[in-house]
């Protein structure tokens, strides 16, 4: 596994903060209880040579919600949240490298819901260029909280700690990732993104109502589906299905489309399909080279290759 990256600066406290320096209190509810909220967003080089960020509006809103659901204050707009994306990435980026940001809200002060401050802290590392290479999947043992105890909806950091618990169960088997299964077990989403199947013809994901997050990705997909003409369903999936299906893949910011070569034993194609044209659409828009109108594409000022 690479080592984590330590950039030379990030953002907080309203600035540039140089990495080593970047500090919370011991005594704040991030640090007591996991009180923080995320987004991961990326960035990639166009053909033109300027640096995009891929669909920030869409998160951000997402951003604001889960914020609005855990009564974590956020007072930034849209433009000061921008703004200070654009001031962290022009620092760091690099012309031979893609990038992922996350941007994170802490709590900084308060308790229990009283008083509570929250600052936005974002990090940023760098990612080649090259496609994320197919993953192999097994299922957890390890379940989705359902929306009464943990909502996926959520982006908080706390709804993550499962998922790395699967990790830690897929490198136990020798796997790459592991897919989560919801209360009623039936299945969720992988350890940190949307899962989407192919059976008969037909593209399927679970809802958000199956203890998924809002997947950004997953709609994305959806529209790119409905140019090609291609069925798209969100629907419940059992467990067993994953084991009859014809084409699997996992899709998130960061994993972007990764196809799925193995569900526990079994092989599965991804070099063709459904899922693989789906891919080529997906890096085609973020790229530059197909524009899409789902996913629009902010341009950092001041940045060439």
């Amino acid at each position: 596994m690479a080592a984590l990256q330590t950039p030379k600066f990030v953002y907080m406290n309203g600035g540039l903060t140089a990495w080593e320096d970047a500090r919370l209190h011991i005594g704040c509810e991030s640090v007591t209880r996991g009180l923080s909220i995320f987004e991961g967003i990326k960035g990639y080089w166009q053909p033109d040579g300027s640096f995009a960020l891929l669909m920030l509006r869409l998160h951000f809103a997402r951003l604001k919600r889960s914020a609005m659901l855990l009564h974590i204050p956020f007072e930034h707009d849209f433009d000061e949240f921008s703004a200070a994306i654009f001031e962290l990435m022009t620092a760091l980026v690099e012309p031979s490298r893609d990038m992922w940001i996350r941007t994170t809200l802490y709590v900084v002060e308060g308790h229990w819901g009283e008083n509570t401050r929250s600052d936005l802290v974002l990090t940023a590392y760098h990612q080649d260029k090259a496609l994320p290479e197919p993953v192999s999947l097994g299922i957890s043992t390890w379940r989705q909280p359902g929306d009464d105890s943990l909502p996926a909806r959520i982006k908080a950091s706390a709804n993550y700690q499962n998922s790395r618990m699967a990790r830690i169960e897929a490198r136990e088997q020798g796997l790459d990732d592991m897919v989560m299964l919801n209360q009623a077990g039936r299945v969720a989403e992988a350890s940190t993104a949307a899962l989407m199947m192919v059976r008969d013809g037909v593209i399927s994901t679970p809802p958000a109502s199956e203890s998924t997050l809002e997947s950004l990705t997953a709609d994305f997909c959806e529209q790119l589906a409905i140019d090609r003409g291609y069925r798209f369903e969100r629907r419940p999936i059992d467990r067993t299905e994953l084991l009859i299906a014809d084409e699997l893949a996992i899709g998130g910011t960061l994993n972007e489309i990764t196809p799925v070569k193995a569900i526990g034993r079994r092989e599965l194609a991804t070099d063709t399909g459904m899922l693989a044209t789906l891919r080529s659409d997906y890096f085609a828009s973020v790229r530059g080279g197909k524009p899409h109108p789902f996913a629009e594409l902010t341009t950092l000022p001041k940045v060439s290759a």
